[in-house]
């Protein structure tokens, strides 16, 4: 959804909701009020993660993000908000939309915790057994 020259789109994984604001800039990326350092702290692993559709489209110094997140862990939360990212992306230029598909970045990753049924110990697990 276009507006004032922003995008918005929302990227969800587990419970995690990230909605990110997109629009041409110098490749600043302000997660919360914070930056990608801050935010993620050490993990490098994560900050690749939220990057990952800025590098593959080669757009990490021509697009300026804001994001804000809430629920899930850090790790659902970065993949929260890459699939924000590039939902919005696709909306601020269709054509990369050919260029994040293959990668898989289109697709909300659906897996959520299974909810707990009654007479089990948890979703699946059977109260244990006794023979005598």
């Amino acid at each position: 959804m276009k507006m004032h020259g922003k995008v918005y789109a929302t990227g969800k994984r587990k419970t995690a909701v990230a909605k990110v604001w997109l629009k041409a800039g110098n490749g600043e990326l302000t997660i919360n009020g914070k930056t990608l350092e801050e935010f993620l702290g050490g993990r490098d692993a994560l900050k690749l993660r939220v990057k990952w559709p800025l590098i593959v489209t080669k757009q990490e110094n021509a697009v300026a993000i804001e994001a804000t997140v809430c629920g899930g862990g850090q790790a659902a939360q970065a993949d929260a908000i890459k699939h924000g990212i590039s939902k919005a992306l696709v909306e601020y230029a269709p054509e990369l939309r050919a260029i994040l598909k293959p990668h898989g970045l289109l697709t909300r990753d659906a897996r959520v915790v299974e909810r707990k049924k009654y007479g089990r110990r948890k979703a699946r697990r059977s109260p244990q057994f006794s023979k005598r």
